[in-house]
């Protein structure tokens, strides 16, 4: 319902034969292009903000360009750097990003891919990803006590320089080899460019981050690389055969545009870097230690492609998992209820959930109640204009239940803000006369923020989190927001202390409050609010346990920490208390 931000998509393509063997085969120069451009507008819904490409081409003569780029703005900017593609860049090593700021910093400066030149060859490093990473001050203070002095502040620009400087090095040790090898000239050159050896780069690298990534890249020299967290948190895929190798952010764009089964697509696994060679050769290589899987969860929920044969499962079980709270919620009365979604993600969980029903009771009755019909980004708003924004995002179906007979359930995947909720549904719900509006959501209670590249970064955005401290202030227990933040400030940042603020109530008694505190005036039907368990969540996507936004249980270090501090910034600037 409320369209979240999540940083990034990334794409990559690497063709293993010679160029001129795509044109004959395929008829076109622009093969490879063709399918990175496929890939990406697959991939769409992960980053509207900007998008970029880069190439690599191996065969190109000193006095030539080698190594190319495009950038553009705009929800547009897919086509843009296409139309921008000649002849020229065709290349064996094609690299795509899609962006969406979670920082707040945007423009095409922050637009990827990143690009680090040099007069050697090797020392060309571009850069894209999807991440996000909560200790950049600490990386950062590591480059400045190097001497470095970056000329922009931002993990994007920061991760170049450090990863350029690590290759640097590795060109450097490789100088060191040749010439003990007693090579000379450009035949120094073609050694270094035939043995660089990418897994030292990123060892000595990626160790100094905490957060959630895939981090791409390419060199001059013709080597290709994608990394994944430890934690697994960010998600990527890849695909290998005779002719090419590729990688994206998710599955089914990878068997769209190669026309692949599921089987066929493998996994890039925590820790892991999907390495390949100048000369094409491929391998996949242990960089770090594996930590405790935090695959994330919401990926499943809402950001992924349904299409996915795993993830539309996942949905289906999400809304069939509901259908005792929702029983409950109606009295049994299944007969006078009719039930719908929120366009357009929750229409998953929507058949999971009158998939249960049925097994129930038979056929149960299901309306289109709700329309998005015009595109309003209602989060690209100022706080004071996204009131009026969101009041028009959606309409309804008239006369699609019976006035003051039948209950309405209506789900959505998730419920964060509950600015929407406010401000359009429940209001044009209620124009329909329901008996009772019981308001699904197939994801948890939303109760902390992320910091792993969804944007989410604000405690007092959450409405769960502001209907806990209401039920605080209600019952005179200021104390705990003070000792909460005390804690907070002053304890070693190993917990997270934020979850003391809800340890006092009920799920059944937040929902009670927020349905209080969204619930516009004047509103006649009664509602209800019903949302998956934490259980449910884990039994519906087993294999994605990454769960901070509902539990508080963040998988790294930054992400306690930021948390934490984010307590502190609100109580300060939000609550404006000196404790």
């Amino acid at each position: 319902m409320e369209e979240l931000k999540h940083e990034c998509g990334v794409a990559m393509v690497r063709l293993l034969k010679p160029l001129n063997y795509y044109e004959r085969q395929y008829g076109t120069w622009r093969y490879g292009f063709n399918k990175l451009y496929l890939m990406m507008e697959k991939q769409h819904n992960r980053g509207q903000e900007g998008a970029g490409i880069a190439s690599v081409s191996l065969n190109k003569e000193p006095g030539t360009e080698y190594m190319f780029r495009e950038k553009a703005e705009g929800k547009d900017a897919i086509t843009e750097i296409f139309s921008r593609v000649t002849q020229e860049m065709a290349g064996e090593l094609l690299m795509g990003h899609l962006r969406y700021s979670t920082t707040g910093k945007s423009g095409l400066t922050f637009v990827h891919p990143f690009l680090r030149r040099n007069n050697w060859r090797a020392k060309n490093l571009c850069l894209c990803g999807n991440f996000n990473m909560t200790n950049i001050e600490e990386v950062f203070r590591f480059l400045t006590a190097q001497g470095q002095s970056p000329r922009i502040y931002g993990d994007s620009y920061i991760t170049l320089e450090l990863m350029g400087h690590r290759l640097d090095r590795e060109v450097e040790r490789l100088y060191q080899e040749a010439r003990e090898k007693g090579l000379q000239g450009t035949d120094i050159t073609d050694y270094i460019d035939n043995h660089v050896e990418m897994a030292n780069v990123l060892k000595t690298t990626m160790s100094h981050y905490d957060g959630g990534y895939v981090m791409c890249g390419l060199t001059g020299s013709g080597e290709m690389f994608a990394v994944r967290d430890p934690w697994g948190i960010r998600p990527a895929f890849y695909y290998r055969d005779e002719e090419l190798i590729a990688l994206a952010s998710e599955r089914p764009v990878l068997q769209t545009t190669f026309d692949l089964s599921s089987e066929d697509v493998c996994e890039l696994q925590p820790g892991e870097a999907l390495i390949i060679h100048k000369n094409g050769e491929s391998r996949l290589e242990q960089i770090m230690l594996p930590q405790q899987l935090s695959a994330c969860s919401f990926e499943r929920i809402y950001f992924s492609r349904g299409s996915d044969s795993d993830i539309y499962q996942e949905r289906k079980r999400l809304g069939e998992q509901l259908t005792q709270p929702i029983l409950q919620a109606i009295d049994g009365d299944v007969d006078h209820t009719v039930f719908s979604y929120i366009p357009n993600t929750a229409e998953v969980a929507f058949y999971g959930m009158t998939d249960g029903f049925r097994k129930l009771h038979g056929e149960v009755r299901t309306e289109k109640v709700v329309w998005k019909d015009i595109k309003l980004r209602t989060f690209i708003a100022d706080n004071s204009e996204r009131n009026d924004l969101a009041a028009h995002v959606y309409d309804i179906s008239y006369g699609s239940l019976t006035a003051h007979v039948d209950n309405l359930v209506i789900i959505d995947d998730s419920i964060v803000r509950g600015t929407t909720l406010r401000e359009s549904i429940f209001k044009i719900l209620d124009r329909l006369h329901p008996k009772k509006i019981v308001m699904v959501s197939s994801s948890p209670q939303i109760r902390y923020p992320d910091y792993y590249g969804i944007d989410m970064s604000h405690l007092e955005e959450l409405c769960a989190f502001r209907a806990a401290i209401a039920l605080i202030k209600e019952r005179g227990m200021q104390k705990l927001i003070a000792d909460t933040y005390k804690a907070c400030k002053y304890s070693p940042a190993s917990l997270n202390h934020v979850r003391n603020i809800y340890a006092p109530f009920s799920v059944e008694e937040i929902n009670r409050k927020i349905v209080e505190m969204l619930r516009p005036e004047g509103m006649q039907a009664p509602v209800e609010l019903v949302f998956q368990s934490i259980e449910g969540l884990h039994h519906a996507c087993p294999n994605h346990p990454g769960d901070w936004y509902f539990t508080g249980h963040y998988p790294t270090p930054g992400g306690i920490r930021l948390c934490n501090e984010a307590f502190v910034n609100y109580v300060e600037k939000v609550l404006k208390m000196q404790l």
